[in-house]
């Protein structure tokens, strides 16, 4: 239905930054909402910041540090993460959710890509 790409993770220092990139395919135009999502080591997978028709949701921990956009010409999202702390280590995942009439709703997940901040 959706497959999804990750790209842009890396390893960088406390106070850098960093731009995380998700390129979708497949029934891309059925997609309502995007959204990047992490999970750390021992720790549930949570939820980072979302976008849909140009409203934006961050979690509390990120906020004024991150920015997500959409780009629907080139269906992809992007991070952009600002001020990293060590905290912020984990593998963040993109998401997309959808509905079709054909395929009923949907929500796919990249493969995940590594952020790592040190300290």
């Amino acid at each position: 239905q959706v497959q999804l790409v990750e790209s842009g993770g890396g390893l960088v220092q406390a106070g850098g930054s960093l731009r995380l990139s998700c390129a979708a395919s497949g029934i891309v135009f059925a997609i309502n909402t995007m959204g990047w999502y992490r999970q750390a080591p021992g720790k549930q997978r949570e939820l980072v910041a979302t976008t849909r028709g140009g409203n934006t949701n961050y979690a509390e921990s990120v906020k004024g540090r991150f920015t997500i956009s959409r780009d629907n010409a080139k269906s992809t999202v992007y991070l952009q993460m600002n001020s990293l702390k060590p905290e912020d280590t984990a593998v963040y995942y993109c998401n997309a959710e959808g509905k079709n009439t054909i395929y009923g709703p949907f929500s796919s997940w990249g493969q995940g890509t590594q952020v790592t901040v040190s300290s």
